[in-house]
């Protein structure tokens, strides 16, 4: 065996490795993680408009309380902010330390502050957003430093036969955390309506929220700590991935080792051997080197990323003031507390079971056979049609009779979103950076998400206000109105779709052959010239 065979024999054995239990073993502890993500990012949609009811309601008033705008936008984003600074520290230290030396760290973050979630220091508004905002802040950045960790976790155990829809079902997860949440919030609603009914609030405010409802937020929020709780030993037991022990610690012996304990694989010691990277294949991530092979991609995977989510977060945050504009959910006057909690739950939870989830799931399905470009710019495209397909006759759908056909239409948006390049956004990037900045540029582009996400969960709730004052929510000033944000949206689609063509196709290809690692070590071994990316 020459020296070059040699030196990917371990790298090779695990692309062609032919899928095993410790495959789906590590879909499962690295899913439950988004799963996780997932509900506790999204639950808090569900109740913001009960927070509202229970600490801003002003006596007197003919319609429940709402949050501020400044709370509202604090409760709602300052766990996106926590996660973006999650996803760039995590990642960065996922590279310099190991995958699996923080991968516990983030989980345990993420199961102390969901609980801390549901406890407030004192009980004026006060206090108790402050309490909120802090703890959804930390938790944040846990869950920021699950999303380079475990895609690069998944990517790098994977063979390249099935690479992608493996990465795709711990992403898939995501889907099956927000039906979760909706789940959850409809129970616990409806558990407390039953023990504590209560009138309409035009019929007797007081009444229509019982003091029982404080605990029914509480409880939901700190219901994630229960999945991330039951994962949390197996990833402690989950060795080191054999791509960074081999790539950045040098160290091919352990990783065949540690091949050998999950895997079903034997390599012998000679065979394990693999030659030091040379040092003018350490380039840095600012360097000239770096920009040149892969500056386009890091473009591609940054921009489409924070393209896609601030529609997909302005969506999936601020559903319910869409249904209320159509109609689909009764205004707040004409219900309870508890009742509206259950409604706006019922109403996310059906867009998640009819879109949301089954894009996910396709995704998985599809994408090692027709490749992560194409669905991503077939998702765009989509979500850029149906976008405009509700903008365009706003005022049809609005009318009596025609709401469900705009709740459909709205939850292809998500179907295609999710079919599309919210999977393959993060997916990509596992995938074509090489090993020692793989996490790290992993976390740039999902904080470039998440950037995203914070103009569309800020923005869209002050773009989607009506445009006449008297008509827009208690405190926020007059929008644009959620027909003209449905065309903003429509074009930051667009967008997205023109910039996919910065990403490449990674489908069918080895890590090290998507990286250019290979090349490196072909340099090498060769006539010391620079291979062509």
């Amino acid at each position: 065996m020459s020296d070059q065979q040699q030196a990917h024999h371990v790298l090779s054995t695990l692309d062609t490795a032919r899928t095993q239990l410790y495959h789906y073993t590590t879909i499962v502890i690295a899913g439950m993680g988004f799963f996780t993500d997932a509900y506790d990012l999204f639950c808090i949609s569900l109740v913001t408009k009960l927070i509202g009811r229970l600490y801003y309601t002003i006596p007197g008033s003919s319609s429940p309380g709402t949050l501020p705008p400044n709370v509202a936008a604090a409760v709602s984003g300052v766990a996106i902010v926590g996660t973006l600074m999650g996803q760039l520290f995590f990642g960065w230290l996922g590279d310099k330390m190991g995958r699996k030396k923080v991968y516990g760290l983030t989980l345990m973050m993420m199961v102390m502050f969901s609980v801390a979630s549901g406890l407030s220091f004192g009980h004026s508004p006060r206090f108790v957003m402050g309490t909120l905002c802090f703890c959804r802040f930390w938790l944040g950045f846990g869950i920021g430093g699950d999303y380079p960790l475990s895609a690069t976790i998944m990517s790098e155990y994977s063979n390249k036969k099935t690479r992608g829809s493996f990465i795709a079902a711990v992403f898939a997860m995501q889907g099956i955390g927000i039906l979760f949440a909706g789940f959850v919030t409809i129970a616990t609603a409806s558990i407390f309506k039953h023990f504590f009914p209560a009138p309409p609030y035009k019929v007797d405010p007081v009444a229509s929220l019982p003091s029982e409802a404080d605990y029914v937020w509480r409880i939901i929020l700190m219901f994630g700590a229960i999945p991330a709780m039951l994962t949390y030993y197996w990833r402690l037991k989950m060795p080191e991935t054999p791509r960074y022990t081999a790539l950045v610690a040098q160290n091919a012996a352990q990783a065949a080792q540690d091949m050998s304990k999950v895997l079903q694989v034997e390599i012998t010691t000679e065979q394990a051997t693999i030659n030091g990277s040379r040092t003018d294949a350490q380039f840095g991530l600012f360097s000239a080197e770096f920009l040149r092979r892969h500056g386009k991609h890091l473009l591609g995977t940054t921009s489409t990323w924070l393209l896609l989510d601030i529609a997909f977060y302005s969506q999936n945050l601020f559903q319910k003031d869409i249904f209320s504009a159509i109609g689909w959910i009764p205004k707040g006057s004409t219900m309870s507390a508890l009742d509206e909690v259950f409604k706006i739950a019922r109403a996310q939870t059906l867009i998640a079971l009819c879109g949301t989830v089954p894009g996910y799931w396709v995704t998985v399905a599809l994408i090692d056979k027709i490749g992560r470009w194409w669905i991503q710019i077939i998702g765009f495209l989509m979500m850029t049609v149906f976008m405009l397909a509700l903008a365009f006759p706003y005022k049809h759908w609005t009318t009596p009779g025609h709401q469900i056909g705009f709740v459909i239409m709205y939850g292809l948006t998500f179907f295609f979103a999710n079919f599309g390049p919210n999977s393959t956004t993060f997916i990509v990037p596992a995938e074509i950076f090489p090993a020692r900045l793989r996490s790290t540029c992993h976390g740039i582009s999902a904080a470039a998400g998440k950037v995203g996400a914070i103009i569309g969960s800020f923005g869209f709730l002050y773009l989607a206000q009506n445009q006449d004052l008297t008509k827009t929510d208690h405190g926020y000033p007059p929008g644009i109105g959620v027909q003209n944000s449905l065309f903003v949206l429509a074009v930051c689609n667009s967008v997205g779709l023109i910039m996919t063509f910065f990403v490449p196709e990674p489908k069918g290809k080895s890590l090290e052959e998507l990286s250019g690692e290979n090349e490196t070590n072909e340099r090498c071994t060769h006539c010391n010239q620079t291979p062509p990316v």
